[in-house]
């Protein structure tokens, strides 16, 4: 017995000199990135918090995840009623499936802003391990990890409300490096996973093929995008249009009529297009995405055209949140950016390589703090925050809402009120606005109005919700208000 607590005594003392060893031979740069990355999380989910809280969140697009998973989790279809489609239909993000147990045990808004910045900010560590193998220098990849962090970009997706993207911020880079690698089970993991984001992924996924295919592997290549257009066609044409009658929702975004009528254009009127092209700030959105990388990224233009037809997608689209940075429609864009930035800076020798480093991260801190608040004025940021008067008094009216009620309610008041299944953003369903699977019912007034037991409304609303109210008025009783909010019953 004496012997064996020895040997036991012994084995874990071994074990701890193993452990203290290893760890004294982690080099201090990466104690440092993984601290940036733990810093940034916190500070991004200390500040969504605080505005989620002060009413600056929404029913899109946060509530409408929110309702979905919710629904997921109590395992019912995830039929979204602030949007009035399938979760699923809405965009084939099957990626939020991997989401539901947590929502088991942590259901809510500020579990979604809390992944959401974890994962955005964690996209750093693959870039830091990268960059410090290629270019042998932990200090050079601690610095393309925080070119990563203050990308003005990738907090501007950090800003708003919350979109199943966030998710490349770290699968786009983790795919795109084992490519590089050549570390083929990796790299087809993350693809994978890249896909179940969102249906449209394969404008990144197809050029990352090709790009595969030009490094000498054609076969996985070709793989590559046989799998990227499967995926794309399976959600949109198989999952999407069975659950809303329609592949996508998104074609008017195509300018001159359509993928046909743009494609005549380029050839019959040229000069149109380039005056679209050029038009609304669309060569400044070029400009933010190239210049906080010192237009570096064509160090590798292999690489950087990984991104290719993610950019002329939203230079060419009408949709005027997807040519500004601001906005989560060009995350996917910045990784192969500043990986491009590495891998051409691996082909110099050192002098360069630290003088084009030190430019860039230069740059990289100049327009972070020039084009986004988070990291360096994060208290900045223009917000109502969760002590300001207005929030306060909402969640007085919202606790006397009773859980399982039919309610329609200001966009603001729906993230905290989503945990549902009806849940409609005012003035739907008394009179339907940006819901359901087309506009054909448009400024209609839907029969599920007849089922709706409360109304959560401001007790100032501009002329024409006010109007919308007014039309209800002997089908609602005022039960409780103040000065800021009113709740009414059906009678």
């Amino acid at each position: 017995m004496f012997k064996t607590y020895t040997d036991s005594k012994r084995l874990l003392t071994s074990v701890q000199s193993r452990a203290i060893g290893r760890l004294g031979q982690i080099s201090i740069w990466t104690f440092a990135t993984f601290l940036v990355v733990v810093i940034h999380t916190y500070i991004v989910t200390r500040l969504q918090w605080d505005i989620h809280r002060g009413l600056g969140t929404s029913a899109f697009d946060v509530g409408l995840y929110d309702q979905g998973l919710w629904l997921l989790s109590q395992f019912e279809a995830p039929f979204v009623t602030l949007m009035g489609r399938n979760l699923f239909g809405d965009h084939a993000s099957l990626i939020l499936i991997f989401l539901t147990p947590i929502y088991w045990f942590f259901p809510g808004v500020e579990t979604l802003l809390f992944l959401q910045a974890a994962v955005i900010s964690a996209g750093a560590i693959p870039i830091y391990f990268y960059a410090r193998r290629v270019l042998e220098s932990n200090a050079f990849g601690f610095l393309f990890a925080v070119i990563w962090i203050v990308n003005p970009v990738v907090n501007g997706t950090n800003l708003e409300n919350f979109h199943p993207e966030a998710f490349l911020g770290l699968l786009v880079p983790i795919a795109l490096i084992a490519a590089l690698e050549k570390k083929w089970r990796r790299y087809w993991i993350a693809m994978a996973l890249c896909l179940l984001v969102k249906e449209d992924v394969v404008l990144l996924i197809l050029p990352l093929g090709g790009l595969i295919a030009l490094r000498g592997d054609k076969r996985r290549g070709l793989i590559t995008s046989i799998v990227a257009i499967s995926a794309a066609f399976a959600g949109m044409f198989l999952l999407m249009r069975n659950l809303i009658g329609a592949p996508t929702r998104n074609a008017w975004r195509i300018p001159f009529g359509g993928v046909g009528g743009f494609i005549k254009e380029c050839l019959t009127s040229p000069t149109n297009v380039i005056r679209h092209l050029t038009s609304e700030e669309r060569p400044i959105y070029l400009w933010k995405l190239f210049a906080p990388f010192a237009f570096m990224s064509f160090l590798a233009p292999e690489v950087a055209m990984v991104s290719s037809l993610v950019i002329f997608s939203n230079i060419v689209s009408t949709f005027w949140y997807q040519f500004h940075i601001e906005y989560h429609y060009s995350l996917i864009v910045v990784p192969a950016l500043l990986i491009a930035v590495i891998v051409g800076l691996a082909k110099m020798d050192r002098r360069r390589r630290s003088l084009i480093t030190g430019v860039v991260a230069l740059t990289s801190l100049l327009a972070g703090n020039a084009w986004s608040y988070v990291p360096f004025r994060s208290e900045d940021f223009p917000r109502w925050g969760a002590s300001n008067p207005i929030a306060e008094s909402s969640f007085e009216i919202m606790d006397r809402v009773p859980a399982d009620a039919s309610i329609s309610v200001f966009h603001s008041l729906a993230p905290h009120l989503a945990h549902r299944k009806e849940v409609y953003m005012f003035p739907n369903p008394f009179k339907i606005v940006m819901y359901g699977p087309d506009t054909s019912t448009e400024g209609l007034r839907s029969p599920l109005a007849e089922f709706v037991d409360f109304v959560v409304l401001p007790t100032q609303l501009d002329s024409e919700l006010s109007a919308i109210l007014e039309s209800i008025s002997e089908e609602f009783t005022v039960v409780a208000s103040n000065e800021n909010w009113q709740l009414l019953k059906h009678n």
